[in-house]
């Protein structure tokens, strides 16, 4: 009896021996980004398995080369090719300031909740609620209206290619109706919802396809178009013509068409943020978000110039473009480009139906690696409960562990978004503005907490910028001042409501119904984000 007590004893002791090496082996290999995570008070709950390149990846799909594909014309017609092609170059020199100010702030608070929990975190106890509350439904906002954003340009695309491939506009080719082109925005955002249900690697995989797709896809069409192209223009043409279309546009001000020139390089140079909302799910996230943010704008700096380029190059006749008789019904003037260059070279449209199957790929992935941002980005506010049925919205699939139901509440959201498709042409420059103004205001905030906090305060990460943060984050509050501004703008006179920019209209009645949310209710209990590990920061 006395033997079995004592083997009992030492069995236990040996086990608890065992139980305080495996503690501790677990916290010295714990990951960086996981360590940070619970030092601010969050536990791990999503999977840690993604790599720099699967981050990379799902950011670099989020902004896309080709995005601003459908801005192009009237960008072009605004103010000509070089206010398009030199555009370009100056947001991208601003947008570095928002990105290196985005990137330092990443490298601190590797959270899903990103955006608004740094301005909860940086603005202090006394603001941080309400600069949370302001954070998170701004970039919700933004995000979630970038799907349909995504779906409407791959719609788009996808018209063009049944058009092009069933005989063109002039020969008797299909041209979808309002109806279908609704069907196929809608089955685009259902497949994205679809696919990120399943686990998060296999996002991953399809977003490694992505860029890829992006990169090759991009040099392709860079290089190609302009060597297909029978008659090119000239540097002198693409560099330096300036030319403003008031007889169309209804604008006479060079400095007004200017501003709404440019606006296709604000729209196609953002959302490099999706790299911190997968900081939960990265390996060494304080590290890696960082790295993946700037080099996804890096990427696509280069690709998006050189691809603009190709295209103004490669114009034939720039009036032409517009004609509504013309091949593509001058519904897509990039369309039309690529049809005359490979029409004119080899009298046939396939060339022109593969270049617009590439480009209608980045918008499918794009499409999905905003949809997986966007369920990031809700499921962190239900988190932290500040989305009406909170416990609904923040469940994580047990065996997948994704966000599922923030999934499908983003794609119903965004399937609600293109019903005003059958009634109204301005439905793109409406959705876009409010994604644009959504999404990149609420990297305003956070930024300007940072600019104006103690720098004691802030504990900062692996990458740190020192003396030149506060220099960084002025410029980059109001570079982000700037181009929300230009989003809110008519693009076209006299106002008329099928030429009307609705954006403003749509978000002071959203903004104005939050506000009072916060003022009559929300302020009584929304503290920001909601720890739900007691552990303090820095210990």
């Amino acid at each position: 009896m006395t033997n079995t007590i004592f083997m009992h004893a030492w069995f236990d002791r040996k086990r608890g021996i065992s139980n305080i090496r495996m503690t501790t082996l677990q916290v010295l290999e714990m990951d960086s980004g996981e360590k940070r995570l619970n030092e601010l008070g969050y536990k791990q709950e999503l999977r840690r398995e993604m790599t720099l390149f699967k981050t990379l990846a799902i950011t670099f799909s989020c902004i896309s080369v080709f995005s601003g594909t459908p801005l192009y014309g009237q960008s072009l017609y605004y103010a000509g090719p070089a206010t398009l092609i030199w555009g370009w170059v100056a947001v991208t020199f601003f947008t570095w300031f928002v990105a290196i100010a985005m990137a330092e702030i990443c490298s601190s608070f590797p959270t899903t909740g990103s955006l608004y929990f740094w301005a909860a975190q940086l603005a202090g106890p006394r603001w941080g609620p309400f600069a949370s509350w302001c954070c998170a439904w701004l970039e919700t906002i933004g995000v979630v209206s970038a799907i349909g954003a995504q779906a409407y340009s791959g719609s788009q695309a996808l018209q063009m290619i049944i058009l092009l491939a069933t005989g063109t506009n002039k020969g008797g080719g299909y041209f979808a109706s309002k109806g279908v082109f609704l069907c196929m925005y809608m089955a685009l955002i259902i497949i994205w919802a679809a696919l990120n249900t399943f686990a998060l690697q296999v996002i991953a995989y399809l977003n490694i396809i992505s860029i890829w797709w992006q990169v090759i896809g991009g040099l392709l069409v860079t290089i190609m178009l302009p060597l297909v192209a029978q008659s090119t223009q000239p540097a002198s043409y693409v560099f330096t013509h300036f030319k403003t279309s008031p007889e169309s546009t209804g604008i006479s001000s060079a400095p007004y068409a200017v501003i709404l020139s440019v606006l296709l390089s604000i729209y196609s140079l953002y959302g490099y943020d999706a790299a911190a909302h997968l900081t939960e799910e990265t390996k060494d996230a304080d590290r890696t978000g960082p790295v993946a943010i700037l080099s996804s704008l890096g990427i696509i700096s280069v690709f998006g110039w050189a691809y603009y380029l190709a295209l103004t190059f490669s114009i034939r006749d720039l009036d032409y473009l517009y004609n509504t008789d013309n091949e593509t019904a001058g519904a897509l003037v990039p369309a039309q480009i690529i049809y005359d260059a490979f029409y004119g070279k080899f009298h046939n449209s396939t060339g022109a139906v593969v270049f617009l199957c590439i480009i209608w790929g980045s918008y499918f992935f794009c499409g999905l690696s905003v949809t997986t941002t966007a369920a990031r980005v809700v499921y962190a506010l239900s988190r932290d409960k500040g989305i009406p049925f909170s416990p609904i919205w923040r469940k994580v699939h047990p065996r997948s562990k994704v966000p599922t139901n923030a999934v499908w509440l983003c794609a119903a959201i965004g399937l609600l978004l293109g019903l005003p498709i059958l009634k109204l042409d301005v439905v793109f420059t409406a959705i876009i503005s409010v994604s644009t103004i959504g999404w990149v205001g609420g990297y305003a905030i956070p930024i300007l907490a940072r600019l104006v906090m103690a720098e004691e305060n802030f504990k900062p990460g692996p990458f740190y910028l020192g003396r030149a943060s506060r220099t960084v984050c002025l410029v980059a509050f109001l570079w982000i001042c700037y181009a929300c501004s230009a989003f809110l703008l008519p693009t076209f006179y006299p106002l008329r409501w099928k030429t009307f920019n609705y954006a403003p209209v749509a978000l002071t009645f959203v903004l104005t119904l939050i506000m009072l949310w916060w003022v009559l209710d929300a302020r009584k209990w929304f503290k920001g984000p909601v720890r739900n590990i007691d552990v303090q920061d820095g210990n």
